[in-house]
C-alpha cells in the first residue's frame, strides 16, 4: 500500500471528530528540549488557538502537525501525531504526501516570483494534478476571497499585490490542493488591522470546509475566531526554555474560567 493510500484511508466507523491527535511528550532540537508534554486534539471543522508567550513552543508543535520541523537540523520527536488514524511519523510515511493533506499557512506572506495564476497552480503541477486546472485555480481564489480582485490580471506577479492581498494569495495557494487541515503560523502578525479582519473573516469562512489550526500572539484574534483554545507556556530553568501545554479548552472557557492559575495570569496580562 502506498504512503497516500495510507493516509487517505477513511476513519473507522465511530471514530472521533478528531482531525488531528497530536501527543508530544518532547520535542528536541538537538540537545535542547525545546517542548514538553504537549497533548491536544485538533477537532475536525474547527479553528484551534494556539496562544502563550514567546519561547512557549505554540508554532513548533504546530509546525509539528504536518512534520515542517523535519527541516531543521537536529529535530527529534518523541511521541506521535495521528492523522486519519495514521502516525505521519512511522516509517515510511513520506513528509511531502503528509503536507498535501496538512497545509501550511506562514506568518509573513511569501508568494513565489511568478504569475498569480502560477503561484495557486504550483502545488497543483507539483502534485501531477490532472483535473482542470483554471477552475481549480479560479475556486482557491475564489475561496480566498481574492478572485474578484485579481481576475482580471493573473498573469501580473504575485509580488505586486498588496501585502494583505498576498497573504490571501498564499492561502488560496495551500487550499488549491484542497489539504484536510489547514495550519497558520501568525498569519496576520506583518498585515494591517484591515486585512487582519479580512483574513479573520476568511478563516471563519474556510472552516466550513477545513479544520483550522492557528497559531496567534493577539489573543483578541484568538478570541474572535477560535473554537479552542490552546494555552502554551514556558519553564526556564539552567539557561534553557522547554515549552509545553498549561491547558485547552473551549475557547469561551480558557478567557473567561481558566482553570489553571498559569492561564489566569496571562489571560490577565501578568505576563506576556
Amino acid at each position: 500500500m502506498s504512503n497516500a493510500a495510507v493516509l487517505e484511508k477513511p476513519l473507522a466507523s465511530g471514530a472521533s471528530e478528531t482531525a488531528i491527535d497530536c501527543r508530544v511528550d518532547k520535542i528536541y532540537y538537538g540537545k535542547f528540549l525545546a517542548v514538553r508534554d504537549s497533548n491536544i486534539a485538533i477537532e475536525k471543522g474547527k479553528i484551534t488557538g494556539f496562544i502563550g508567550p514567546s519561547g512557549c513552543g505554540k508554532s513548533t508543535v504546530l509546525r509539528s502537525l504536518n512534520r515542517m520541523n523535519d527541516l531543521i537540523k537536529g529535530f527529534r520527536l518523541d511521541g506521535k501525531v495521528n492523522f486519519l488514524g495514521q502516525d505521519i511519523y512511522a516509517k515510511g510515511i513520506d513528509p511531502v504526501v503528509v503536507r498535501r493533506h496538512i497545509g501550511m499557512v506562514f506568518q509573513q506572506p511569501n508568494p513565489f516570483s511568478m504569475s498569480i495564476f502560477d503561484n495557486v497552480a504550483f502545488g497543483l503541477k507539483l502534485n501531477r494534478f490532472k483535473g482542470n486546472v483554471e477552475e481549480r485555480v479560479q475556486h482557491a481564489l475564489t475561496r480566498a476571497a481574492l478572485w474578484d480582485e485579481v481576475k482580471d490580471k493573473l498573469k501580473a506577479s504575485g509580488l505586486s499585490l498588496s501585502g494583505g492581498q498576498q497573504q490571501r494569495l498564499c492561502i488560496a495557494r495551500a487550499v488549491a490542493t484542497q489539504p484536510s487541515v489547514l495550519l497558520m503560523d501568525e498569519p496576520c502578525s506583518a498585515l494591517d488591522p484591515i486585512a487582519t479582519r479580512r483574513v479573520e473573516e476568511l478563516m471563519l469562512e474556510l472552516k466550513n470546509d477545513y479544520t483550522i489550526a492557528l497559531v496567534t500572539h493577539n489573543m483578541q484574534q484568538a478570541r474572535r475566531v477560535a473554537d479552542i483554545t490552546a494555552f502554551f507556556s514556558v519553564d526556564i530553568s539552567q539557561g534553557g526554555r522547554t515549552g509545553h501545554l498549561v491547558e485547552a479548552g473551549p475557547t469561551a472557557q480558557i478567557f473567561d474560567a481558566p482553570k489553571e492559575q498559569l492561564t489566569k495570569q496571562y489571560i490577565s496580562g501578568e505576563f506576556s
